[in-house]
């Protein structure tokens, strides 16, 4: 049975109708249109559907809308500034190239800024560590730990 949720997402409260069961994932795509976290795995394994929740990145496939009433979610359309300046990350990751068929750049993205938040100098055995849950099938991986080193040396 469907009832009001209230989420806050890229700093918006929002008060969506649906199951408690559904999960962020659907909610963010279907019901606010925002696209950035993609539906790859639906088991949490693949990262494309990550999103900050409360400044950690995590699975949005895996979260009951219901579990996300109380929490700050942030989206990779939540990450740019109100004058719609790219977060530091994002702009690192289009001036090393770090993306090339798009599927993993959004788990990509939102795992380095969780990552920069918890440690603003990692070394590349770190980033590997935190990137370990994040699929990429095309091999950017050199360009996407040269895109968060450029972006946590600003």
């Amino acid at each position: 049975m469907k009832e009001a949720i209230k989420l806050k997402v890229n700093g918006l409260e929002q008060t969506i109708d649906t199951t408690p069961d559904t999960p962020l994932l659907y909610v963010l795509r279907n019901n606010l249109a925002l696209n950035g976290p993609k539906f790859g795995c639906g088991l949490g394994q693949c990262g494309a559907c990550m999103v900050l929740f409360n400044g950690k990145s995590v699975p949005s496939c895996q979260i009951p809308a219901s579990a996300a009433a109380n929490a700050e979610i942030v989206t990779l359309e939540g990450l740019a500034d109100e004058a719609g300046q790219l977060h530091p990350v994002q702009q690192s990751f289009i001036d090393e190239q770090a993306a090339q068929c798009g599927y993993c750049t959004n788990g990509m993205i939102i795992a380095s800024v969780s990552l920069l938040e918890e440690n603003a100098n990692p070394t590349d055995e770190e980033i590997r560590n935190k990137l370990q849950t994040n699929i990429c099938r095309c091999g950017v991986h050199s360009r996407v730990i040269r895109a968060i080193k450029k972006a946590a040396s600003l």
